[in-house]
């Protein structure tokens, strides 16, 4: 029998995180096993919800800056998991994005590190709502990557 063992990238690049979330969920029958496409489908700004897209796009235009697709671009890939790197100014998040094909899982880890109490304030909603956001997120990538049309 394996022993059971948990390593992730994010918790590797911020070795004490204020705040941590982890999503298992099961690896779609011909799915692709490369943890970068999976990061890469994950996190694209098509996998927000249009709402949120949105709210982004409208914040970069009263900011007067174009929206930086590039933030969520992945950073390394070491083994079966692949790591997106965020650093703003009120706060630090990594996203870890591993495929275990051996065990038919896909398992996201996300990291962050506040930045005084300003970032610990500053992350409230996205901490509130990153539950369910990431599911729903975890949910189109797995029917994404699975090559299943509806």
């Amino acid at each position: 029998m394996r022993e059971p063992a948990f390593w992730s990238l994010a918790l590797v690049d911020i070795a004490d995180p204020d705040y941590t979330q982890v999503w298992v969920d099961v690896l779609p029958a011909h799915a692709s096993a490369d943890p970068s496409a999976w990061a890469r489908n994950l996190l694209s700004t098509s996998a927000l919800p249009r709402w949120i897209a949105l709210s982004l796009a409208g914040l970069a235009a009263l900011r007067r800056r174009p929206a930086r697709c590039d933030s969520l671009a992945v950073t390394r890939v070491e083994g079966d998991e692949a790591l997106v790197a965020v650093n703003a100014r009120r706060l630090d998040v990594r996203v870890g994005v591993g495929v275990d094909e051996k065990s038919s899982l896909v398992r996201v880890v996300a990291a962050m590190r506040f930045k005084g109490a300003g970032g610990r304030l500053a992350s409230l909603p996205l901490r509130a709502g990153l539950a369910l956001l990431a599911r729903g997120m975890i949910a189109r990538a797995r029917r994404d990557m699975s090559g299943v049309t509806r």
